[in-house]
């Protein structure tokens, strides 16, 4: 692409201050980089991207309020972790964050448990024990 054919359409770089470094070919068709804001296809791609997060946000939080999931879900859905990335930010075997995410054995946790998790997400202890998804 050539430089001078760099879109530059509105996308959710933009609004977060932030560019996309791309390679393009100069007026002497050699390499170099550009920065891009984005364009509308990649807008379209992120957007649905992020509809389908929200989706799973909302999705845990109700669960979380149905007492389906432990809080421990919704926050790491809320922090786009995966079990395997929370599991290793707390230090735990994956099994045991599964296990962590059943409302019974939540309830069960310690405090420098749910410390671990408080401090992964971000969050104080108290606001991981009190999350009912309402």
């Amino acid at each position: 692409m050539k430089k001078q054919d760099l879109p530059q359409d509105e996308s959710n770089l933009k609004s977060a201050n932030m560019t996309e470094v791309l390679y393009v070919t100069d007026e002497n068709n050699n390499y170099t980089t550009a920065n891009s804001v984005g364009w509308d296809i990649k807008k379209a791609a992120l957007d649905e991207s992020l509809a389908l997060i929200n989706e799973r946000i909302e999705e845990a939080k109700q669960n979380v309020a149905n007492n389906i999931v432990s809080p421990i879900i919704y926050f790491m859905e809320l922090n786009k972790m995966d079990v395997q990335v929370l599991a290793a930010y707390v230090g735990m075997w994956q099994w045991r964050v599964k296990r962590h995410a059943k409302p019974k054995i939540f309830k069960t946790l310690s405090e420098s448990v749910l410390k671990k998790y408080a401090d992964a997400f971000g969050i104080s202890v108290d606001e991981l024990k009190n999350f009912n998804g309402k």
